[in-house]
């Protein structure tokens, strides 16, 4: 059931939730949390999808704020809200409220959430992109136990992943950090297998891809080895090697699919290691509202810190060996007799 609100506002939105449940025959709300969408119309119904679809598992009201840029002065001084409320097949088990800002109301986003949050219940505000230097502060974020991120929608990753270090508040996080969880958890079970000492690691994997470098950096921060980050043709990560006293720990995965386990004195396993939807990762980072304390140490490691791979050096050229001095003119040989024989 959709229902639509021109010019409305919050009191207005939630007395259509009331309705619209009624109608459907559904009361009662057993929502569990708050889920802010930040986005922009392009973004907003890949967003929403993935939200809803995460919502099966964590039954949510889902808020979707989107800012309309206005383009006149005139616009940009009207305030007006506009919305579009879900419920029932629409909204996945949840409803969900899409809510268009426009003019200076875009800049008090939090005025016109506040109002909506479910009672009682967390709140999580996720922005898709565009995610602010400091998400704590930002006035949406101040609301929510929990910030979601995603520093491979950056332009630059690598400069991103330094700005959630400096800006790290407890409750942050990151989903380049959630799509490494499966392979945080093959290695550490090939390590507790193995029990061998590591001396240095390989990461490899794509450009301008955070997630390998957010690898690379819980590695070297776990093991205190150094680690080098190395690039490949993906899609995205691509391998990890970790070298041992006892031989080379891989994990390969070409495909972005099936990956393979090689270890010392073991026959080659296969293992699934898909690369997974923005729905999934969403819905690992909503089963926990607690603040991350391994992202935390990891983020702040430092790109910087990662071994960079060694560039070919250029050929130093070979020493050629010294001109032979010119032959003496005849001339100077003949004057250089008479001066003997005169002795």
């Amino acid at each position: 059931m959709k229902i639509d609100l021109t010019e409305t506002t919050s009191s207005k939105i939630n007395q259509a939730l009331v309705s619209a449940r009624r109608a459907i025959g559904t009361p009662a709300i057993g929502m569990v949390l708050t889920l802010v969408i930040v986005t922009d119309e392009e973004n907003a119904y890949d967003a929403l999808k993935s939200a809803g679809d995460a919502s099966r598992e964590h039954p949510s009201r889902i808020i979707a704020v989107i800012k309309r840029v206005s383009r006149s002065p005139r616009s940009r001084r009207d305030a007006r809200l506009d919305a579009e409320v879900r419920v029932g097949s629409d909204a996945g088990t949840g409803e969900t409220v899409v809510l268009r800002l426009h003019g200076e109301l875009a800049n008090h986003a939090q005025s016109v959430v506040l109002p909506l949050l479910l009672p009682d219940a967390p709140v999580v505000v996720w922005w898709p992109e565009g995610a602010p230097d400091d998400p704590a502060k930002d006035p949406l974020g101040a609301l929510a136990q929990r910030r979601i991120t995603d520093a491979y929608s950056a332009e630059n990753p690598s400069d991103e992943l330094a700005v959630r270090a400096r800006s790290y508040t407890p409750g942050d996080t990151d989903l380049s950090w959630t799509r490494i969880t499966p392979w945080r958890s093959m290695l550490a079970a090939a390590l507790d297998q193995q029990q061998v000492e590591v001396v240095s690691a390989t990461v490899e994997g794509e450009s301008e891809n955070p997630s390998c470098e957010l690898l690379a950096m819980w590695l070297a921060d776990r093991l205190k080895v150094p680690v080098e980050r190395t690039l490949s043709g993906g899609p995205g990560l691509t391998a990890v090697r970790m070298q041992t006293k006892n031989g080379v720990i891989v994990l390969d995965r070409p495909d972005g699919s099936l990956a393979t386990l090689s270890m010392q004195g073991q026959p080659d396993r296969a293992v699934a290691l898909k690369r997974r939807e923005t729905a999934e990762l969403l819905a690992e980072e909503l089963r926990r509202l607690d603040p991350d304390n391994t992202y935390e140490a990891t983020v702040k490691f430092g790109v910087e810190k990662l071994v960079e791979a060694a560039e070919p050096k250029p050929a130093e050229p070979t020493p050629t060996a010294a001109p032979a001095a010119p032959a003496a003119p005849a001339a100077a040989k003949k004057a250089a007799a008479k001066k003997a024989a005169a002795k």
